[in-house]
């Protein structure tokens, strides 16, 4: 089910700030084992993604429909947000949050190509016939 572009907004937000505040409260159980400080890089991609949503919808509230997130600066800095936080937990969140969120990236891109590339027309030839 879709959403406005304001209401995508305000969850995503919401969304952001409570996985933020989780990853800060449950710093010491997420470096308390190797298991769980990929969880908490994971938790990092998650919170990537989400700021990512977030920024979009508010491009799009003030550019237009047609405005799309490019890579510089949109994703590269909510990328390093992301980071920063995870970082906060430990160093190999940091690393994780990476792998996962460049993961995470592609199969974002890969949807949004399906859903709303338009499919490229292939160019008609005209063959020329000899006069006899």
């Amino acid at each position: 089910m879709a959403t406005s572009s304001g209401t995508s907004f305000a969850l995503a937000s919401l969304l952001t700030v409570l996985i933020f505040s989780g990853m800060q409260m449950y710093r010491q159980w997420l470096a308390s084992s190797q298991l769980h400080t990929i969880f908490g890089g994971y938790l990092g991609s998650v919170l990537f993604l989400l700021i990512l949503t977030a920024v979009g919808n508010v491009e799009t509230a003030m550019f237009g429909k047609n405005f799309q997130t490019k890579l510089f600066p949109e994703v590269i800095l909510c990328l390093g947000i992301a980071m920063t936080a995870s970082g906060m937990v430990h160093r190999v969140c940091t690393t994780t949050c990476l792998i996962f969120s460049l993961v995470g990236l592609y199969y974002v891109n890969r949807i949004s190509q399906q859903t709303y590339a338009t499919p490229a027309q292939a160019p008609v030839i005209e063959v020329k016939k000899k006069k006899k």
